[in-house]
């Protein structure tokens, strides 16, 4: 009677036993099922309050790949840092800046604008000081009658000419090398312009996009949603999603608006280029330092103009390689000339022709902000839509 109790009780056990033993031995012996694996929602995808989406699968992956700018809870792996890349509280000047073309402006500034109106104002000022001691009624009852003075009107004539002719020459240098076509290697980001906020593509990446929205304070926020810390960056220049590009690469910005004139601004890398709705604007420019750098919208726009920041991590090339693949996106191939409009002539040796600007929007008064953004994945997380929807245009 007790036998068979007995030995129902051991072969429920034994049961059991092999369970556990049977899975962890069927992974090694089948390498498929550990591919399978990465194919799990809840291992690839990031937090919903990142306000972006699994990336698309890759023939060289099973699955979606981890973004390599953030961290396995979501939070952004590099965080800001004070006085780089940002405004610092109580400093004079301009910020240190990380572009060749930046360096050469920040020289010119210090070492030539700004000597130059100090000494001219101290001259000014020592001119009027001593005009009025030397002229004053009590020093010169009798004033002078001379009209004219052939040397004095040569002299403040020909001076101010050839310190203008002195300016310009570095001046014209810098304007030309901002405006330079960019090279064949260069990465090609699109900024578009939208009340209030910017959208971004890479359209030589597989049509990589994304949405940037400011981050609110903690106290602007419901309860649970994704709100800016000091690792995301200052006050109204923090972003929920930032622009990824590599160092050392030169980057071709391309810059547009859907509704009103923006400007695309970012001070560290000497870039201010305005975003003008059915036109493209391009400049060019190389990112030499790795870190986060912040900007604004430098075109008053709107209610919400001081609202729409911009936020740049910059990166080594095979960690941007790597971003890319993990939002859907793919490499192009080496020195490849971009095909992003618009071409300009002179980009590559022997071109003479001249392409078109290119209308993104063809009606822009009677398009809406969902009509223009509805080919870019748009974040629904309440947290980064500042509490007014896409475009905010209930505040």
């Amino acid at each position: 009677m007790r036998m068979p109790g007995l030995t129902s009780i051991f072969l429920a056990a034994g049961r059991v036993l092999a369970g556990p033993a049977t899975a962890q031995t069927e992974p090694s012996a089948t390498p498929t099922t550990a591919a399978g694996a990465l194919d799990a929602p809840a291992a690839t995808t990031p937090p919903e309050y990142m306000g972006n989406t699994a990336a698309a699968p890759l023939p060289e992956a099973p699955g979606a790949l981890p973004d390599p700018t953030l961290r396995a809870d979501g939070s952004p792996l590099l965080q800001a840092a004070p006085g780089f890349g940002q405004p610092a509280d109580r400093e004079i000047g301009l910020q240190s800046q990380v572009t060749p073309t930046g360096r050469e402006a920040h020289w010119f500034h210090n070492q030539v604008l700004l000597p130059l109106i100090v000494f001219i104002s101290l001259i000014v000022l020592a001119l009027l000081v001593y005009v009025v001691i030397r002229y004053r009624r009590a020093a010169n009852p009798t004033p002078s009658r001379t009209a004219h003075n052939t040397l004095v009107e040569v002299v403040w004539t020909l001076v101010p000419v050839l310190i203008l002719l002195a300016i310009a020459v570095p001046s014209i240098r810098l304007l030309a090398a901002q405006y330079r076509p960019a090279p064949d290697n260069a990465v090609t980001l699109k900024a578009i312009g939208n009340q209030w906020f910017w959208s971004y593509e890479y359209p030589d990446h597989g049509g990589v996009s994304i949405v940037s929205n400011m981050l609110r304070e903690q106290g602007e926020v419901e309860a649970g949603q994704r709100y800016r810390t000091d690792a995301d960056g200052p006050r109204l220049l923090a972003t929920d999603n930032r622009v990824v590009l590599p160092v050392g690469v030169p980057i071709r910005l391309i810059t547009t608006a859907t509704d009103v004139i923006h400007s695309w601004a970012i001070p560290a890398f000497w870039v201010k280029l305005d975003a003008v709705p059915g036109r493209l604007n391009e400049t060019t420019f190389t990112i030499e330092q790795p870190g986060l750098y912040f900007g604004q919208c430098s075109e008053l726009c709107g209610a919400r103009h001081a609202f729409m920041p911009i936020a740049v991590e910059a990166v080594a090339p095979e960690v941007f390689a790597q971003w890319i693949r993990a939002k859907g996106g793919t490499m192009p191939e080496a020195d490849s000339p971009s095909d992003a409009p618009p071409m300009q002539p002179g980009a590559d040796e022997g071109d003479t022709t001249t392409t078109p600007t290119e209308t993104i929007v063809p009606n822009v008064t009677n398009v809406t902000i969902d009509d223009t953004v509805r080919t870019v994945p748009v974040t629904d997380a309440a947290a980064t839509q500042n509490g007014g929807g896409l475009g905010q245009t209930d505040q």
